[in-house]
């Protein structure tokens, strides 16, 4: 099932049929068995025929509400890589990671400053290296259980990263550095390991990275990476853990606004957003 934030409300597609559902957002998807709930709602829900209004470009907003994004990283082998080559001074710190019990989580983005699907996002001005991050992204719910997935663009500046590993919050956190999206897709059964997560960058109409993987790359399971947010921490409203990069452009290329970055996942859909700089830059 696919349940997409719009600008004219909620719109639930089952079996290519599409509904309204006239509910908030929160009280909505934060439940246990969501899949079976939004399965109760449909034959009483109003059934739209056309949904191309409720589709059109500029009125999919991203999956989310007050729910914070937090993200996992070095998850994925080519993730602890590609940090490695950022600095040499922390090759040793990711490398300890990857193999460590305890796996690194950080605080990622609000839902002000995360974008969705055909929206921006934005590129730091005082970075000269930057990278779009594919993930799988989970939607978990107050009780710390898994409802739903999303695809996820984890923003990054591989260049204040590297040349410190405190920088990461502003390598990390900045406005317009994540998105989510096209829709929350809601399932009681886990995703397939053998999915396929895609990304591609085109500049002026051509590509200039194309690359894939699946999800059975990653290292750490999913109940373990929740297990480990919510051991002390609460989340009132549920909230989305990005599970990890698993695909890095080469050290040779930074991105350039303008480039459209194109994240797809198996089942879970495929987001679409150009890279910017923050407005003020342009003053």
């Amino acid at each position: 099932m696919k349940l997409y934030k719009t600008t004219k409300g909620i719109l639930l597609e089952h079996h290519c049929n599409f509904y309204v559902l006239n509910h908030q957002w929160d009280a909505l998807v934060n439940r246990n068995r969501l899949e079976s709930y939004l399965q109760s709602l449909i034959p009483t829900a109003q059934q739209v025929f056309d949904e191309t209004e409720w589709l059109a470009a500029g009125t999919i907003l991203p999956p989310i509400g007050e729910q914070e994004v937090w993200a996992a990283g070095v998850t994925y082998l080519k993730s602890r890589d590609a940090r490695m080559e950022e600095s040499e001074t922390a090759a040793s710190l990711y490398d300890k990671v990857y193999d460590a019990e305890r796996p690194e989580l950080f605080f990622k983005s609000t839902a002000a400053r995360t974008s969705g699907h055909l929206a921006e996002v934005y590129i730091r001005k005082d970075s000269s290296w930057d990278v779009p991050e594919p993930e799988l992204t989970l939607f978990v719910n107050s009780d710390g259980n898994i409802e739903g997935y999303t695809v996820g663009n984890d923003m990054s500046s591989r260049s204040i990263e590297g040349e410190n590993a405190l920088y990461l919050p502003q390598a990390k956190i900045y406005e317009k550095s994540a998105a989510l999206g096209p829709f929350l897709y809601v399932s009681e059964k886990p995703i397939d390991k053998e999915s396929a997560i895609k990304m591609s960058i085109r500049r002026d109409g051509k590509e200039a990275y194309a690359d894939e993987t699946t999800v059975s790359r990653i290292k750490r399971s999913f109940t373990e990476l929740t297990g480990y947010l919510f051991a002390e921490t609460d989340f009132p409203k549920g909230c989305y853990l990005m599970t990890g990069t698993c695909l890095v452009p080469p050290p040779n290329f930074t991105l350039q606004a303008g480039d459209v970055v194109e994240i797809s996942i198996d089942n879970i859909g495929t987001i679409i957003n150009t890279i910017a700089l923050h407005p003020k830059h342009h003053k």
